[in-house]
């Protein structure tokens, strides 16, 4: 019992320290995922935005905007 203790401990640190060497050498990766996806949410609630405007201003073109995006064969 004393050495599955000792093992479980071990195990645990050592996944500690690996977790530390990953982000140490890839935090930057991770970081640039972070940005990166917070671009695209930019980006997307610009989109909808845009779309929701002119989905009231013009519904036939929203129509046309949602056909080429959806492969639809509109006319």
């Amino acid at each position: 019992m004393l050495r599955t203790l000792f093992v479980v401990g071990l195990m645990a640190m050592g996944g500690v320290f690996l977790l530390q060497v990953a982000f140490g050498l890839f935090g930057w990766f991770v970081a640039l995922m972070l940005w990166l996806l917070g671009l695209a949410l930019e980006i997307l609630i610009v989109g909808a935005c845009v779309y929701f405007v002119i989905r009231i201003v013009s519904p036939s073109t929203a129509k046309r905007i949602t056909d080429s995006f959806s492969g639809s064969s509109g006319s």
